[in-house]
């Protein structure tokens, strides 16, 4: 059930895992809904949790279909069944931390587990090393599962703080490199992985959070009057994404991909560019999601904290977590994501004299500011690499 590797080779992104894919462009949406509705400091700390929960589960699927064959009918079943509790996980989100706890805690660890287990039946008892390194992942998933149930159980803060343990003990999972008693810590190299597939995997990932953005942007617009500030607010949340976009796209997932492929040590390479870093990068597309939604409300309106954090935190997180991602990838921070930050961190004091309409536009410029810098100061280099390599 394991995939064929072949040296430089790229194994390609089956439609089977786009499919699988499909529950989390839900997901995020039901996520970005879930801050809207609930826009405080406990709404914000409830919707991290879910968040921090749709992307670990969504990111160890995306590893363990680096090694398993997904076009094996097996592997294929299993897909269908995480999807079928992917899809209990989405639908409980809204009502997460209500009702549908336990329902969104058991959807959860039942993924979480249950593949792990899966996988760890399917590894033949010649790979030692593979089997040893599951059986630590098994350990842990299954710690993190049993806080996950008892908040799902427990109530209001007490689900909060249990939710908040098994979040600590997963995310700790693979800096501790999934440490155990009697079998010790994993080493990078027991997670020796196809880079290319990883890479063109997490990429897929942000153009599902992309994806979900423009959807809620074009839904939000058919259901509202077609004013010129309406349709202004409309054309600035479409530029706003396709420069988010390009600043990933355009040169970072290509030299991401191409840099992970030829590494030696793939797994540490992973664990940091496209395990952990990737995340601030999906969670500032959704938060952005929902300044697009109140800027469309109200264009002409008030700059409150609500546009504010949203409208300068979600392109802010973004490019903090692209330009760590890149410095992971190219070993040095990229000066023009670095003015990016700069920007917004000078235009948030002002950002309450200016109406949504007039701020949605300034982070758009910012946004286009940095895709155009990188794309210029970095073009020289690619030509010369790409005639080098010719």
């Amino acid at each position: 059930m394991l995939r064929e590797r072949r040296p430089h080779a790229h194994n390609r992104v089956t439609s089977v895992e786009l499919f699988f894919d499909l529950v989390f462009v839900f997901a995020i949406t039901q996520i970005s809904h879930f801050l809207l509705a609930h826009f405080t400091p406990l709404g914000a700390l409830e919707t991290a949790i879910l968040m921090l929960a749709v992307w670990w589960v969504w990111v160890f699927t995306a590893w363990i279909t680096n090694w398993l064959d997904p076009d094996q009918t097996v592997v294929r079943l299993l897909l269908f069944a995480l999807m079928a509790a992917g899809l209990l996980l989405s639908t409980s989100i809204p009502k997460a931390f209500d009702g549908r706890g336990l329902a969104f805690a058991l959807a959860y660890a039942a993924m979480q587990v249950g593949r792990t287990a899966f996988f760890l039946f399917s590894v033949p008892k010649s790979e030692t090393g593979q089997r040893r390194n599951f059986i630590r992942i098994l350990t842990w998933l299954s710690a993190g599962a049993a806080f996950w149930i008892g908040g799902g159980i427990a109530d209001g803060n007490v689900r909060i703080g249990l939710w908040l343990v098994a979040l600590l003990i997963e995310y700790a999972g693979p800096a501790m490199r999934f440490r155990i008693p009697i079998l010790g810590a994993s080493s990078t190299a027991d997670w020796i992985i196809e880079g290319g597939h990883m890479a063109e995997r997490c990429a897929g990932f942000i153009i599902i959070a992309l994806g979900e953005s423009v959807v809620v942007t074009g839904a939000t617009f058919a259901d509202i009057a077609w004013a010129a500030d309406t349709i202004a607010a409309f054309l600035i949340a479409l530029v706003g994404a396709i420069a988010m976009w390009w600043v990933y796209f355009h040169i970072g997932a290509e030299a991401g991909s191409e840099h992970i492929s030829k590494a030696e040590d793939t797994g540490r390479i992973a664990r940091l560019a496209y395990t952990y870093l990737h995340l601030p990068i999906v969670a500032g597309i959704v938060v952005s999601a929902v300044g697009d939604e109140l800027l469309l409300a109200h264009p002409d309106g008030h700059s409150g904290i609500r546009e504010i954090l949203s409208m300068i935190g979600g392109p802010l997180l973004y490019l903090a977590g692209v330009i760590l991602f890149k410095r992971g990838i190219r070993g040095h921070l990229q000066p023009s994501h670095l003015a990016g930050i700069g920007m917004f961190v000078i235009l948030a004091p002002f950002a309450h004299l200016l109406t949504p309409l007039a701020l949605s536009a300034a982070t758009a410029a910012v946004m286009l500011v940095v895709a155009v810098w990188e794309a210029i100061s970095l073009a020289p280099k690619r030509t010369h690499s790409e005639a080098a390599s010719s």
